[in-house]
């Protein structure tokens, strides 16, 4: 028996069309081609840290200029000798981040090391010819000092050459790359873009940084360390004034206040500004990031929870990680534990305003009260911490839970604006305490105060209650007014409400007209009752029970109820009454259903015709006189 074996293979390497790399970066991976200047800078500031783990004592030079469509970039780095220049600069997915003696960094055991570094992915200088039409990098390695030094030369047609220089041609270990613009992208590279690119990107890198626009100045820094958080300052006024300043020439607006973010555990320092104007909550908020000292990004909307949508926040990091564009955040477990940290600080500086500074936690809760009430509906230790301050529409006034409960124990809400409008005035006229829950989070705040406050009585507001608090009329006055009372429940039976006579304040209000949700939904169960089959109606005919229907309940204390019960003439009284039930009900400002709006139609008519009627009477009286 024999065996076959098949012949090992030969392998082959990819092949990269740098064309369609271009397009790739530029299009779908990088959001702008300015992320070049960044790769420069990168690549600047990870060749001197490889050079002082080499020789702590080199000297540190990176200097950024820009004129006539070239851009150019020298630093005293590591540099490279022309094998690295082969294998480094041109290749894709491999660090070029290497140790002081020479070993690869990517190499198990040496990812600390790595960390020292910016850049993770291997893309490099090419990244840079989203703008580039030539880059020619002229380089000597500090790690081999007899090494000669190189050029390496690329053309966005994909081809470039490596090549030794003589030695006078550089004579110091370091690196100098020269950018030129291809056609179309010459606004990148004009001087005052690129200096302002470099600052954006740049202004927290742990070396100096310079710029020279080519005119004969002297360069200016493009570095400014450190970090305004963390300077010292001789009062905590003058931080605070440096704080806004900052926050002014970053994000352009004043800040209410300033919010440490510091977090030495997950290697993150920064602040968050507080906006002084409302924002609404859906709104994501760009914060800005820098990794390691680079802006990774303006415009992250994962850092801080959602709930915290009244800052804008920068800070630098060291532990993030950044996604393959480097120009965001990866969304792990590492940045959601960071995420619940930052968002404990923003909390905690709430607390501590409301136990030692109540006036500019009045000021922050005047404009961001939304964004409190947010947080406290999932911290009930926030909620008993905040109410004395958190304000809420009450028929009261405007006012804290706590100072409304101090003259309420019993606590009635309405679940809409309009609801509240109607009722406050005679709520607060008849001592019965009503909160208006139709804005954002109140209602849920409001289902988790007797938690917090168990001895408080909190329920929806529904008809009964508010007719209860209103005075009765004597009880021979409504036997008076019986057939009044008769005729007005007549006429509005179809519209499933109720008549009831009471005396209210203010006077001017002659007819209320009150409903709750086991009102709306008997309505609507009539409703679907008269559209239903047979076999529904039976149905929903035997859930039909002593469900309360709404109400519209009439002021004998306003003069116009007292004339219209008066009325000798039943059809006009009937008339007069559907009159004010569409009222009443437009004050609700409650969608009408179309019965009502053939009610108010019909009663509108019907008093026009009365009362045109009425002219026609008195000018035949007049004429027979």
């Amino acid at each position: 028996m024999t065996s076959t074996s098949t012949p090992p293979s030969t392998p082959h390497s990819f092949q990269v069309d740098l064309r369609g790399l271009v397009d790739l970066l530029s299009h779908h991976l990088y959001s702008s081609p300015r992320v070049y200047v960044r790769e420069l800078l990168q690549n600047a500031v990870d060749a001197i840290t490889a050079r002082h783990a080499l020789d702590p004592t080199a000297e540190v030079r990176i200097r950024l200029s820009a004129s006539a469509g070239r851009v150019t970039i020298e630093d005293s780095g590591i540099g490279l000798t022309a094998a690295e220049a082969h294998s480094l600069l041109a290749t894709i997915g491999r660090s070029s981040k290497r140790g002081g003696d020479g070993t690869d960094l990517d190499e198990p055991g040496l990812e600390a090391t790595r960390q020292e570094f910016l850049g993770q992915f291997g893309i490099g200088l090419l990244a840079c010819f989203v703008v580039a039409r030539q880059i020619r990098v002229v380089t000597r390695s500090a790690r081999d000092p007899q090494a000669a030094p190189v050029e390496w030369l690329a053309t966005d047609d994909g081809s470039y050459t490596v090549r030794e220089l003589p030695h006078e041609a550089r004579s110091e270990p370091g690196t100098t790359v020269v950018l030129e613009a291809r056609p179309g992208a010459t606004e990148w590279a004009a001087p005052a873009k690129v200096e302002e690119l470099a600052r954006d990107y740049g202004s927290l890198l742990p070396y100096d940084i310079t710029f020279d626009d080519g005119e004969g100045g002297e360069p200016r820094p493009v570095t400014d360390r450190p970090a305004v958080w963390d300077r010292a300052f001789p009062t905590p006024a003058a931080r605070r004034v440096a704080l806004a300043g900052h926050c002014a020439q970053l994000f352009g607006f004043t800040p209410l206040d300033s919010i440490d973010l510091d977090l030495p555990v997950a290697g993150v320092r920064g602040v968050a500004y507080v906006l002084p104007e409302p924002t609404s909550p859906a709104h994501r908020a760009g914060h800005r990031v820098h990794l390691k000292g680079m802006l990774l990004t303006d415009r992250a909307d994962n850092l801080l929870p959602d709930w915290a949508f009244f800052v804008r926040a920068v800070l630098d990091t060291d532990t993030l990680r950044p996604t393959a564009s480097r120009e965001n955040l990866y969304d792990d477990e590492t940045l959601a534990a960071v995420r619940d940290a930052l968002g404990a600080r923003v909390r905690g500086w709430l607390a501590e305003l409301a136990a030692s500074d109540p006036e500019r936690l009045a000021a922050f809760l005047q404009v961001h009260h939304l964004g409190v009430k947010s947080m406290a509906r999932h911290d009930s230790e926030l909620l008993g911490l905040m109410l004395p301050w958190l304000p809420f529409e009450t028929s009261d006034g405007s006012m804290s839970l706590q100072e409304f409960a101090a003259a309420h124990t019993d606590i009635h809400f309405t679940r809409t604006v309009e609801e509240f409008r109607q009722i406050a005035p005679i709520a607060a006229a008849h001592g019965l305490g009503v909160i208006n829950a139709g804005y954002t989070y109140d209602a849920d705040l409001l289902a988790l105060l007797p938690a917090v406050r168990p001895e408080l009585k909190v329920t929806e507001l529904d008809a009964g209650a508010v007719t209860e608090r209103l005075d009765p009329v004597p009880t021979a006055t409504e036997l008076a007014l019986a057939p009044f009372l008769a005729t007005a429940r007549t006429r509005l039976e179809a519209q499933g409400c109720d008549v009831v006579l009471r005396a209210f304040q203010p006077v001017s209000v002659p007819a209320l007209y009150l409903d709750d949700r086991q009102a709306r939904q008997e309505r609507d169960r009539t409703a679907a009752l008269e559209s239903a089959d047979s076999l529904w109606s039976g149905i929903l005919g035997s859930l039909r029970g002593s469900a309360p229907r709404a109400r519209l309940v009439l002021n004998h204390n306003n003069p116009l109820i007292r004339r219209i019960a008066a009325l000798p003439d039943e059809a006009l009284t009937g008339t007069a009454v559907e009159s004010l039930y569409g009222q009443a009900l437009l004050m609700s400002q409650r969608p009408l259903r179309p019965a009502d709006s053939t009610l108010l139609n019909r009663a509108f008519l019907g008093l026009l015709e009365w009362a045109t009627h009425s002219t026609d009477a008195r000018d035949a009286q007049e004429d027979q006189k």
